[in-house]
Parts: structure tokens; sequence; C-alpha cells
């Protein structure tokens, strides 16, 4: 009887070691997934403001050649997008350990790309009165049942980082849309748009915040559209 006892005390304290050892090793995972993610937008930040210098025109912004373009907007998208993509990583790391995460994040980043390829090919500069009509779609596109969902499936576990990618560019649509018809090379507006989409990664969803926040966007393009002198960085500074 003694010697059973002390088989199964043996074979318990080998269970919770073992225990102990795959919930240390999922810590570990974590926080190099983690550190790994915010590092590159971390990285991104610097690169992405390095090409801008000199680039903001306001609503008459060009676009250059399709190669620095998307080199450009690979770089933007990592340092915007990520940070609000940290939970989705943490979830990867947890679920499949720290070697998927990089094919999750370059799926990720790769939807944005296809994305910014869109944006060449149909990018026009339109002027104060088509960013400002930008400006209120994406307002109002806040309000609608699909940004809503899409903004729901993107706190949810996915199967990888191209699904995770679509649904967070169905949520994030509209504002990336108001970036590129107010500027697309402005630090200003990429940062005012990435403390939103960051938000709206991070934080349920709650009519307090978000109806006055899409009324402020709505707000914006009206004004954009009534009296652009007024807005701040809509024209280049002389």
């Amino acid at each position: 009887m003694l010697l059973t006892n002390k088989v199964e005390v043996a074979y318990g304290c080998g269970g919770a070691s073992k225990g102990s050892s795959r919930s240390a090793a999922m810590t570990s995972a974590r926080a190099a997934a983690l550190t790994t993610t915010l590092g590159l937008a971390a990285a991104s930040w610097v690169v992405a403001v390095r090409q801008m210098n000199g680039m903001d025109m306001g609503v008459a912004t060009r676009l250059g050649s399709f190669a620095s373009f998307v080199g450009l907007w690979v770089s933007m998208m990592a340092a915007m997008m990520l940070p609000g993509a940290a939970p989705a990583v943490l979830r990867r790391a947890g679920s499949s350990g720290v070697r998927a995460v990089p094919l999750f994040v370059g799926a990720y980043v790769a939807v944005w790309t296809l994305v910014g390829v869109a944006v060449y090919a149909l990018y026009r500069p339109q002027g104060s009165f088509a960013a400002g009509a930008v400006a209120v779609a994406a307002g109002l596109y806040e309000f609608t049942p699909l940004k809503q969902h899409f903004r729901r499936r993107c706190h949810e576990s996915v199967h990888s980082g191209f699904e995770y990618g679509l649904y967070c560019v169905g949520s994030s649509i509209g504002l990336m849309l108001m970036l590129v018809a107010l500027s697309v090379m402005s630090v200003t507006w990429m940062s005012v748009i990435t403390v939103v989409v960051l938000a709206q990664k991070l934080l349920p969803a709650k009519a307090a915040i978000d109806v006055p926040l899409a009324l402020a966007i709505v707000g914006l393009g009206i004004a954009i559209v009534i009296v652009p002198s007024a807005v701040p960085g809509l024209t280049p500074s002389m």
C-alpha cells in the first residue's frame, strides 16, 4: 500500500512538472511573439516616416512609382496594423507555437499589400471635395452592420493570418480609404488613423464611444467639403 502511494505521488509530481513546463513554454512563446510583433511595428514606423519625408502634398499627393509605393505601403501597414493584431498573434502562438507566427503575420500583411495594389491602380488626386466625400462615407460606414460584423470577427479566433487580414480589412477599410483621400503620405493622418484602428482592435464595441467617433468623422468630412482651408494637413504648408 505504501509503495502504491509512493508511485502515485511520483507520477502526480511528474504530471505537475510536465504541466508546469508546458505552461512556461507557452508563456515564453507568447512573449517572444509579442516582442517580435511590436518590434517589427516599431521598426516599420521608422522606415515609413523616413520614406514619407517631404512627400506629403495633402489631397494633391501623388504616389510615385509602383515599386516605391508598394514598399512604402507595406511598411505603413506593418506599422499601423501589427500593434492591433497582437492579440491574434498571441492566440496563434499559444495554439500552434511561436514557429507559426511568421506565417500568420506574413499572410496578414500580404492581405493589406493586396489592398495597396488596388489603391495604386485606382488612386487619382481628386481635391478636397472628393476627400471630404470619402471621409463622410467612412463615418457612415462605421454605423453599418457590415462594419460591426467585421470588427467583431477581428476579436475572435481565426484559422490563418489571411482570414484575419480579410476581417480586419473589412473593419478598417473606411478609415484607410479616408487616409488615402486626405493624404496617404501624411504622418499626422497616419498617426490619427492608427490610434482609431488600434482602439477598435483592442476594445469591445461601445455605442457611447463609437457613435460620437463616427459622427466626428462625418463632421470632418463635411468641414473638408465646406471649409477645406480650416482643416489642418489638407493642403501642403508653404
